[in-house]
């Protein structure tokens, strides 16, 4: 039996093996290990989809997943012609075309690929071709007709409708025909489209997926950026939008956020609760707020918590009452009424708590707090996805989502009020 090249490798020992992969070109080893390129989220199905989307955080795989999808099409059949779309074709030609991980790069040992870039063509062994567009020029896809077509960046495209209309409107060569997109999300309308339509065929990723990343690099960026909404598009791969009308954006979020370490003393503090209605309903929203000595508010902490009966939500508040030496609690009872406080009590009976019911609806109440972190006046001491996603759905008309109920944000809602919107105080809550 005719061994493979990389049984035959196994077979040697260490510092031959080394001798060996020295001498190879960087097609030749990749060509040894085609077979195991990908990690998670890289490798298309197969199947009938027509639209691929690969949405992934930087360094996530995404240019080596387009390019190894376009090599195997070219590979297969030399007659394909295939579409090369980036934010422009100096892009196209120095990372999708010429890139660490792009075509050049993942070609197999016996495969001369051949770039003119003058033309905007590149030629595989196969014999297919394979032509270069930029999102920047829309009207250089006129006209042009394709099998296949790999779209790069697509957030990145100066005119993405415009430039992706006429891609799809030249898909007319043969049966069968595809587009790849792989991009980092950001919240443009098109590619929202193709997120929310179900016949989107979805891959993708955080960076941290790929394991062949230096691992002090990505400990670095998790620790700067994870849990922003930096960090969550670009290394996470989410896409992260506002809602039309939303009290809170995701920028604002950002020009108000500090880390804890930079906030004053404070001179009282508040844990707002928001109740569950049962105990497997909505999550109860349990946020601690300070008012710092500049007068400021501060969004110090979430300790909301899901699927607990009232007796563990209420020792969950005590928890957090405790944790932040708070001076009052401050809880909703439009859903459990006089329940509410006393389950608090039973957990502590010195529990200072001020009951307070909902005249209005949710995003009329929480329009004068959304106003108080527009003036600067109220801030995030800290990185709280779960808060901020909520806090970004809620509209003056009411609540977008996630979810049924912004349990977490109607907690921050009453706790900042408190602080900034009303006058009396109680006694501080220490831990014993």
């Amino acid at each position: 039996m005719r061994l493979t090249p990389v049984e035959q490798l196994a077979l040697l020992d260490e510092a031959h093996q080394l001798y060996v992969l020295r001498r190879l070109s960087m097609p030749e080893k990749r060509g040894l290990v085609a077979h195991h390129w990908w990690h998670a989220g890289q490798l298309m199905p197969d199947g009938d989809w027509r639209i691929g989307l690969i949405l992934g955080g930087r360094g996530f795989g995404k240019t080596r997943a387009g390019a190894e999808w376009a090599s195997a099409l070219a590979r297969a059949d030399g007659s394909l012609r295939i579409a090369l779309v980036g934010a422009s074709r100096r892009e196209v030609l120095e990372v999708m075309v010429r890139g660490p991980t792009g075509l050049m790069a993942v070609a197999h040992a016996d495969e001369d690929l051949v770039c003119y870039a003058d033309r905007g063509v590149v030629e595989f062994a196969s014999g297919a071709q394979a032509f270069v567009y930029s999102g920047h020029n829309p009207d250089g896809l006129r006209g042009a007709q394709h099998h296949f077509a790999w779209c790069d960046e697509l957030a990145k495209w100066r005119y993405p409708q415009q430039a992706w209309d006429n891609l799809l409107l030249g898909m007319r060569l043969g049966e069968g025909a595809k587009v790849l997109v792989t991009t980092t999300p950001k919240p443009l309308p098109l590619l929202k489209r193709l997120v929310a339509d179900p016949a989107t065929a979805r891959l993708g990723g955080r960076t941290r997926d790929n394991d062949s990343l230096p691992a002090d690099h990505v400990a670095a960026m998790d620790e700067r950026y994870a849990g922003t909404r930096l960090g969550r598009q670009e290394l996470d791969g989410e896409l992260i939008e506002d809602f039309e009308g939303a009290l809170w954006t995701r920028e604002g979020i950002e020009i108000n956020r500090l880390e804890k370490r930079d906030c004053p003393s404070f001179s009282r503090v508040v844990i707002g609760v928001d109740p569950p209605a049962s105990a497997g309903g909505d999550a109860c929203g349990i946020v601690a707020c300070g008012l710092g000595a500049d007068g400021i508010g501060y969004v110090l902490a979430d300790a909301s918590v899901a699927g607990l009966p009232p007796e563990g939500w209420a020792r969950e508040v005590v928890r957090a009452a405790e944790a932040w030496e708070a001076d009052l609690v401050v809880a909703e009872t439009n859903q459990g009424g006089e329940m509410v406080e006393s389950v608090l009590r039973s957990v502590d009976s010195a529990l200072p708590v001020r009951a307070v019911k909902a005249r209005y609806g949710k995003g009329r109440r929480a329009e004068p707090v959304s106003a108080l972190f527009a003036k600067g006046k109220a801030r995030f001491a800290g990185i709280f996805p779960a808060l901020e996603d909520q806090l970004c759905g809620m509209t003056g008309a009411g609540y977008e989502g996630p979810g049924r109920s912004p349990d977490r944000a109607d907690a921050m809602v009453w706790a900042i009020a408190e602080l900034l919107l009303g006058e009396r105080a109680e006694p501080r809550i220490r831990r014993l």
